[in-house]
């Protein structure tokens, strides 16, 4: 079974109501930042990405700096993240093409962001809503779940078509807020394992 289009907005609008003040969690401070720690995200927890940045980013404070580095150099900056020897060669790569491509300037398109190494759509999509203020909904491991626990998509949908259902309940405003807010929602309520989301019974209220 597979909520309306109404309940499934209705379900979202919900969560959103329960965090509205939801901001993303990864420190950063200009859009290579942003890019550079949504990467880092991948298998990882955004508290640990935190710890790892402030050090990295005063070691490679841009796209210049950090292809001209080694990856050895790189990647004991971020040892203890999942992955860390494939993100430090990835991360050199990246800042290469960014010189290379678009003159040092992360791109705001989907297309040219993906182009990058290491950034897939998930992470293209956030730094295209949180840098750019350009309507896009990611998918990470936390909204896959709850859109799944809550027959907003099938189980077996894949993160596209959580992606693409999500921006069809919902008008592009509400793409960003709702991102942030089911992040949050899945790290405190609609856990993987004994989730708790029977406390929120206006999740479960139709008309």
């Amino acid at each position: 079974m597979v909520l309306s289009k109404k309940r499934a907005r209705k379900v979202l609008e919900e969560i959103i109501a329960l965090y509205p003040d939801a901001k993303p969690s990864l420190d950063f401070r200009n859009h290579f930042e942003l890019l550079v720690a949504v990467m880092l995200s991948a298998q990882t927890t955004d508290a640990a990405v935190n710890k790892a940045t402030p050090a990295l980013f005063a070691a490679f404070p841009s796209p210049e700096v950090m292809a001209q580095a080694e990856v050895a150099e790189i990647a004991p900056y971020i040892s203890k993240l999942g992955l860390y020897r494939n993100k430090a060669k990835f991360l050199k790569q990246c800042a290469q093409q960014l010189l290379e491509q678009f003159d040092g300037q992360v791109p705001q398109t989907r297309a040219d962001l993906t182009s990058l190494a290491g950034v897939g759509r998930k992470t293209a999509n956030v730094v295209m809503s949180v840098g750019f203020g350009i309507p896009a909904f990611a998918v990470d491991t936390h909204v896959e779940r709850i859109c799944k626990h809550h027959q907003i998509v099938k189980k077996s949908a894949k993160p596209l078509e959580v992606e693409e259902r999500v921006m069809e309940v919902l008008p592009p405003e509400r793409w960003l807020p709702a991102h942030q807010a089911l992040i949050y929602f899945g790290r405190e309520v609609c856990h993987p394992k004994n989730p708790a989301c029977q406390d929120y019974p206006q999740l479960y209220e139709f008309d």
